[in-house]
């Protein structure tokens, strides 16, 4: 019978090569998992500053409408209320007088049909 002539230092060391090739691999997944997650981690901590800025842009605006400062603001404004003191100024028309005359705006020139402009093109106005 012929024997082999298998080496064991020669199988230990295939062996170690696959060992590390495999290990590599593994080493190489587990790197595109952690920048996959890094990336996720960013838009998250995006969003979440988002949130936060939003939270408080609307508690400023919740503390802001619940103050007398708003109410006070709304009646001078919309409401049409005053304090005393104030002084009301309020356009006022006299009695006789005209409203103004408003000029009245050109109409926009009308440009001919197609068909004209190619007409005068070829036939017409020289």
């Amino acid at each position: 019978m012929d024997q082999l002539p298998i080496n064991l230092r020669r199988v230990a060391v295939f062996a170690g090569i696959l060992f590390l090739i495999l290990v590599v691999i593994d080493f190489n997944g587990r790197l595109e998992d952690l920048n996959r997650l890094q990336k996720r981690d960013g838009i998250l901590q995006t969003r979440a500053t988002q949130g936060i800025q939003t939270q408080t842009a609307l508690q400023a605006q919740a503390t802001y409408a619940a103050s007398d400062q708003a109410v006070q603001d709304w009646a001078r404004r919309e409401g049409g209320y005053s304090q005393p003191g104030d002084q009301i100024a309020r356009p006022v028309g006299s009695a006789g007088a005209t409203p103004a005359q408003q000029a009245e705006p050109t109409p926009p020139p009308t440009s001919p049909p197609n068909w004209q402009t190619w007409w005068n093109l070829f036939f017409g106005n020289q």
